[in-house]
């Protein structure tokens, strides 16, 4: 099974029309909150790009906003790929089955 829950905060959002239908490209930052070895508190950011395409699931992609909370399910999918220098990489997305904005202005939610 290929299922990713995300709750975080957005980052950089780009929402744009393709063939018709509204997409956005957005980054999710997720936190993890633990103590090291020596006992001092550490928090570990993880940053998460993720691609959705507008639908029942997916509304509102034009209330993403840098800051927002947000909710996002979904599947990861890797592509390869060859860099300018040759090299080749590996990246990560996850594609969006469901996208939740957990804040607007008209409504605060507590994470």
């Amino acid at each position: 099974m290929n299922r990713i829950e995300l709750r975080g905060i957005v980052g950089s959002v780009k929402t744009q029309t393709v063939s018709g239908n509204k997409m956005s490209r957005f980054s999710v930052a997720t936190s993890r909150a633990y103590k090291d070895k020596e006992g001092n508190a550490v928090i570990e950011t993880t940053w998460h790009n993720v691609v959705a395409w507008e639908s029942d699931r997916t509304k509102d992609l034009d209330l993403l906003r840098t800051g927002s909370k947000v909710f996002v399910a979904g599947r990861i999918r890797s592509q390869k790929f060859t860099g300018s220098d040759g090299v080749e990489r590996t990246s990560f997305e996850v594609v969006a089955s469901k996208v939740s904005i957990l804040d607007t202005e008209d409504l605060s939610y507590e994470m």
